[in-house]
């Protein structure tokens, strides 16, 4: 069943052409465009209902997977899920570097990649890990960062959703930490990863650099965990770093939303060795 659930995009794209060739008034082919973005909908419902976690699991301890100077957005620290539980996003989080070029009403209504810091930035594996899959061929976009580009990435938003989820994920990494534990690093820069599927690297191991590929209205990087390595399928898992913020405070967890901090255990980075 959850196999069908992944093909409700297909349907909802299916019953939006229904709706749009018709020329006949509310006739059946009108009404089979309305049952298939109903079903579709409904579809799509049941897969993220199937992906909310069942068991509270301990959070598990790991390296950020940056160095310098971030902030947190649509962390787990702030709200649950944080994201969706839809593709295993409930304990998402997104990081950006900071400081960076502010959002703006009307102008520019884009700017490129380049002009954020996040843009290029290394990351790193939180742990040693086996390369489960990779994708790096989806191209950097201009930035969606004012109120123009704000409308314009919603629309973006559902037509990506109705694809794979490579189209939300831009170019990603997926790793295996063991123990059931996977790891997504997502919106990664074109032509960047420096793995491959198979590959074993070891903590602290560059892995690619931040991009602006997929759904991202700036350059940032998402990061999740998961209990599976099918996005399709798995549910969200919990995660703990080490971090100052601002103040100079020490926190373990999550960073709250809108929090700047710089990781306590920073991470040398190891040369890539293929295995």
């Amino acid at each position: 069943m959850q196999s069908l659930w992944k093909r409700h995009g297909l349907v909802v794209a299916a019953g939006a052409v229904c709706i749009l060739v018709n020329r006949q008034g509310m006739g059946p082919l009108w009404f089979t465009g309305i049952a298939l973005l109903v079903g579709g909908l409904l579809m799509r419902r049941a897969m993220t209902l199937g992906q909310r976690p069942r068991d509270e699991v301990p959070p598990l301890p790991l390296a950020i997977p940056v160095s310098g100077r971030w902030m947190a957005r649509n962390g787990p620290a702030t709200k649950v899920p944080s994201h969706t539980h839809n593709l295993a996003q409930t304990y998402a989080i997104d990081l950006a570097r900071r400081p960076a070029p502010e959002p703006v009403w009307l102008w520019p209504v884009a700017r490129r990649p380049e002009s954020y810091p996040s843009f290029g930035e290394p990351l790193f594996a939180p742990a040693d890990a086996r390369v489960v899959s990779v994708s790096d061929r989806q191209r950097d976009h201009l930035t969606r960062t004012s109120l123009w580009g704000l409308f314009y990435v919603l629309a973006e938003t559902f037509v990506r959703s109705l694809g794979s989820p490579r189209h939300l994920l831009g170019n990603h990494v997926v790793l295996d930490l063991g123990d059931g534990v996977y790891a997504v690093f997502a919106h990664l820069r074109r032509h960047s990863v420096k793995v491959a599927a198979g590959d074993l690297v070891k903590r602290g191991q560059t892995l690619a650099e931040c991009g602006n590929s997929g759904n991202s209205a700036e350059p940032h990087l998402h990061f999740q965990l998961m209990d599976g390595p099918d996005i399709t399928s798995a549910r969200g898992l919990r995660f703990t770093w080490r971090f100052r913020d601002d103040d100079g405070e020490e926190h373990e967890g999550a960073p709250a939303d809108n929090t700047c901090f710089v990781p306590v255990d920073s991470l040398p980075p190891v040369p890539y060795s293929a295995p």
